[in-house]
């Protein structure tokens, strides 16, 4: 009887600790995504550089990887490439991804993206107010909206989006 309980006692222990393990590494982010606080996201609508409106209160129901950037930004321009490899690892349904061209000319932008991430739809923020609204703390700067239209996650800093550690994080987000 006493082997009993205390083969018990041993299991709940071993299931609590497992379940306790397997908390912290789901909650274990890489190298440089921030947990938010969950308030709403700001209001996003913007034409791309083909002049379609894109509003994320369309998004509603799946994430969105709202990704600020600049050509002339360094971080910038080593990170793309890494969205880019990315981009047809996600069906839109899950993840999509937008990402925000802060202030420059469709020109420059049109170029820039043309030979490193020619199948990212890039937003056009030519005025700034976008970004100042959603105020990243420099560039490059990825916000992580939740399916509710929260704030849910940011990155701050260039990150290769196309590694294990970072598609993980992707890949948790959308199963989540």
């Amino acid at each position: 009887m006493r082997k009993r309980r205390r083969a018990g006692r041993v299991t709940t222990f071993l299931l609590l600790l497992a379940l306790a393990c397997h908390s912290v590494a789901v909650e274990t982010l890489p190298k440089g995504i921030m947990k938010l606080d969950g308030r709403v996201a700001p209001p996003l609508v913007l034409r791309d550089i083909d002049g379609e409106t894109w509003d994320i209160d369309k998004a509603r129901g799946r994430w969105v990887f709202v990704h600020f950037w600049a050509s002339w930004c360094g971080p910038c321009r080593r990170e793309m490439p890494t969205i880019q490899a990315i981009y047809p690892q996600f069906d839109p349904a899950d993840l999509e991804i937008a990402v925000i061209n802060t202030a420059e000319s469709e020109d420059i932008v049109f170029a820039f993206l043309a030979a490193v991430a020619p199948d990212l739809r890039t937003l056009m923020d030519n005025d700034g107010l976008v970004t100042e609204r959603w105020q990243p703390r420099g560039l490059p700067a990825s916000y992580f909206v939740d399916p509710e239209g929260q704030l849910r996650y940011l990155a701050l800093g260039g990150r290769p989006w196309d590694t294990p550690e970072y598609l993980k994080f992707l890949h948790w987000l959308i199963a989540k």
